[in-house]
């Protein structure tokens, strides 16, 4: 449920990845996008990526229970490095309640959606009136469960389908058929699943839902989904970045059937030389956030909200009398949001970038004063979905040490997961009388693989931050949401009839390291 979303990445060396544009951006490009769901998941979902005739096309699942199921969703766009090139959302017909669709452009101009299904389906596709044919089957599979994700690619006189099967757990697995006709009949690769770490000892695990490309030297490459971690650390549920993409170099030789290596942290192929992409909005992947607030500034374009922001005058950047902040206005709403909380009228005041890295530090400062009414609070949060997070705030409620109610600052460590076990206690601690007259930095770092923690400490006090909190990253995984946590900043009433202003200041994303074996840690050069 991010937005802005669909966002497309575009590299010249397979390392230096830059956010080219978000091909959702524009809440009147896709209404659906603020209001079509009331979950807190489902959103969108397995896109694919193609070009055609010098036109990219973006197709994608919208889930939604309010639509009768999954829908088709097409984007496209002729410049790929810009937010607004992106077209209206077009929606084809589905060929009944499926997901994962491929969008495959035939030699003789026909156009083909393939999708998930025991067996995988096909139908053709008339872009024009959005149309589609009867589906026909085309491939069940080797026999794993859940055939789905389906990619149709055709060379030397064969259609190759490439299919996930096994779930996306510790069975997932890429495999292939080729067929002379889209309607078969499918012959199976000799050497299946292409790609699969079931059953190994490997850091990455759950590989597949794969998808193959050719670079400019005619290389051969394939990405796939993975999570890191290795499968005792799967099963406890601990890969807080959730299902990531992976790339890996193949072989497929003419006429023959791709092969390729089991996904490691280190691999070898022939890669190019590295050089920059100069196009694009936003950064480099792996970069880290150092945003001051500068007026006339923008919010970097790879900040994400849940939904699409209800009233942009939520936000305000360094508003007058307040230079180099971020002004909030509060949400009704928290974060986890309530049974009345309702898309259509409003939403919820956060600001969120994604993790990127096993090891980092993120961190904002807080001013103090905000608190109008009992409940108030700004702070930072390790957010997955309204039902996965963790927050730490600081919350003015009454002190209770004095008749008068006067409100007083405290810092509340939350967390609520849909893995019970992971949630921990909430705690609420009074802010220390000497931190009252400065701003308070908010800090959030993993102390090792399976565990975050929150830190507090007075900017006037260098050196007296204090840890507050503790918990399992297990919080942000678990099988169904898929995607991994995003970092960030939020302001609620906690239900309360007032909202207030807030201000914030020094953003902070600092990438630290990457750990891509189970001993082995990248660190990143400070």
């Amino acid at each position: 449920m991010a937005f802005p979303a669909n966002p497309v990445y575009a590299s010249k060396d397979f390392v230096n990845w830059k956010l080219a544009s978000n091909a959702v951006n524009r809440v009147s490009q896709f209404p659906v996008i603020r209001s079509g769901t009331q979950g807190n998941g489902g959103g969108m979902f397995a896109n694919t990526l193609r070009y055609h005739n010098g036109t990219f096309y973006l197709i994608s699942t919208w889930a939604s229970a309010e639509l009768g199921g999954p829908r088709f969703v097409v984007f496209t766009t002729t410049d790929p490095h810009d937010d607004l090139a992106w077209s209206n959302a077009i929606w084809p017909q589905t060929p009944g309640y499926t997901i994962d669709p491929d969008i495959f452009f035939d030699d003789d101009g026909s156009v083909v959606v393939a999708s998930a299904g025991e067996p995988i389906i096909a139908a053709y596709l008339d872009l024009t009136t959005g149309n589609t044919s009867e589906p026909w089957e085309l491939w069940a599979g080797t026999g794993g469960q859940s055939a789905e994700g389906p990619h149709i690619y055709k060379r030397d006189g064969y259609y190759y389908l490439l299919i996930a099967e096994g779930g996306t757990q510790l069975n997932h697995s890429a495999t292939m058929a080729r067929s002379k006709s889209l309607k078969g009949p499918w012959e199976a690769a000799p050497r299946n699943p292409l790609v699969s770490n079931r059953g190994t000892g490997n850091y990455f695990q759950t590989v597949g839902h794969a998808d193959l490309f050719q670079d400019a030297q005619g290389n051969w490459w394939g990405v796939a989904l993975s999570t890191r971690g290795g499968s005792t650390l799967y099963k406890e549920l601990i890969y807080p970045m959730g299902r990531e993409t992976v790339l890996f170099p193949l072989f497929w030789p003419s006429g023959g059937w791709p092969v390729a290596d089991q996904v490691q942290g280190r691999m070898s192929g022939p890669m190019p030389s590295q050089s920059l992409i100069s196009q694009g909005i936003g950064p480099v992947v792996g970069e880290p956030d150092v945003v001051d607030f500068v007026a006339g500034s923008e919010f970097p374009s790879n900040w994400v909200s849940w939904r699409a922001p209800f009233d942009a005058a939520s936000f305000s950047i360094s508003p007058a009398g307040h230079e180099n902040t971020l002004r909030l206005t509060a949400s009704r709403a928290n974060l986890t949001t309530d049974p009345n909380f309702n898309t259509s009228t409003e939403g919820v005041t956060a600001l969120f970038r994604r993790q990127e890295h096993t090891y980092f530090n993120f961190s904002v400062d807080i001013q103090l004063g905000f608190g109008k009414s009992s409940g108030d609070e700004m702070g930072i949060s390790n957010f997955g979905t309204p039902d996965q997070h963790a927050d730490l705030g600081i919350v003015y409620l009454e002190d209770v040490s004095e008749s008068s109610g006067k409100l007083k600052p405290y810092l509340r460590v939350r967390a609520r997961s849909v893995n019970a076990f992971t949630a921990p206690e909430p705690t609420t601690a009074p802010v220390p009388e000497g931190w009252l007259g400065d701003a308070i930095r908010l800090r959030i770092s993993p102390r090792n693989e399976s565990h975050y923690e929150f830190f507090a400490s007075s900017v006037g006090q260098s050196g007296k931050e204090e840890a507050v909190g503790l918990y399992s990253t297990a919080l942000l995984s678990g099988d169904g949401a898929g995607t991994g946590g995003v970092l960030g900043i939020y302001a609620t009433t906690n239900g309360g009839s007032y909202p207030f202003e807030g201000y914030v200041s020094r953003w902070r994303y600092q990438p630290v390291a990457q750990q891509i074996g189970y001993n082995s840690t990248i660190f990143v050069p400070t």
